[in-house]
């Protein structure tokens, strides 16, 4: 499965401390047992062959399956231990309402969770995995985008009805803008999309909790510039959109880690969980 994922008998014969040789020779005894030519070479590069990926389609899920199983014959005491980096805000509202789904499939699998700074930069030395908000991940990570979102300007519902329907500058030059540190280009897409580039606001707050900018936002202290799925999920009937106005968010939130980490049980289980689950 190395070799098909990496596309490289050197790569995935590095992954198995093996030589590329003896990779070689174990792939070799794999096509003599099944009577069929299942790689393509070219120096270090292998790609599967229409038979190969026919037999690989067939065996995958068999693999993954035989994994499960030797798993619940292992001593139920040992833990499979995860240390997962993840944003509060998407933490509190999207990852733990679903977490107990995760632990009746995975009773074995136990999560560190880590909501600092940097997530993405100690991934694979404090971290096995991360979820990030980022315009694009490190490409020499493994990544999987999780959404795609929209811009939203979030106020109290005081400010909303002082700031009125419609953009206005001599209005929106009086206020208080609340930007996560994450997000730093969010407010020039927002600006941009209500004609006010140059718009000069009597002050940027800056936070790294979106949970804290909700809260200030709630509490009539400026106005947040977050992602609608923040807003939706929040469920506070003290905050309100401000503008019916769609913009295109330069950010999203990503799953990362390191490639040969994909293969170890506990990030394989959480990423296979998280994909299929949606979140």
């Amino acid at each position: 499965m190395r070799v098909v994922r990496l596309g490289s008998a050197k790569a995935a014969a590095s992954e198995l401390s093996l030589s590329p040789s003896a990779l070689s020779r174990r792939v070799a005894a794999l096509e003599d047992f099944t009577g069929k030519r299942l790689f393509t070479r070219q120096h270090q590069t292998m790609k599967l062959t229409d038979e190969g990926q026919a037999f690989y389609d067939a065996v995958a899920h068999r693999l993954e399956e035989l994994a499960l199983a030797v798993e619940s014959q292992i001593d139920k005491g040992q833990v499979l231990r995860l240390h997962l980096g993840v944003p509060s805000l998407f933490g509190g509202q999207r990852l733990f309402p679903r977490l107990p789904e995760l632990r009746k499939l995975h009773p074995r699998l136990h999560i560190d969770i880590d909501t600092g700074q940097h997530l993405e930069d100690r991934v694979g030395d404090t971290l096995d995995a991360a979820i990030i908000l980022a315009k694009e991940p490190d490409p020499s990570l493994y990544s999987v985008r999780l959404d795609r979102n929209k811009v939203f300007a979030i106020v109290s519902g005081e400010l909303a009805a002082e700031i009125g329907n419609a953009p206005d500058v001599s209005k929106l030059e009086k206020q208080t803008f609340l930007i996560h540190v994450d997000l730093p280009e969010s407010l020039d897409a927002w600006t941009a999309a209500i004609d006010m580039a140059s718009l000069e606001p009597a002050a940027i707050d800056h936070f790294d909790s979106g949970q804290l900018i909700l809260e200030a936002a709630a509490q009539g202290l400026g106005i947040a510039i977050m992602h609608d799925d923040h807003f939706r999920r929040a469920h506070d009937e003290r905050l309100a959109r401000l503008f019916d106005i769609d913009v295109e968010s330069p950010y999203c939130y990503w799953f990362v880690c390191r490639p040969k980490d994909l293969e170890s049980r506990p990030v394989k289980i959480f990423h296979n969980w998280l994909i299929k689950a949606g979140l």
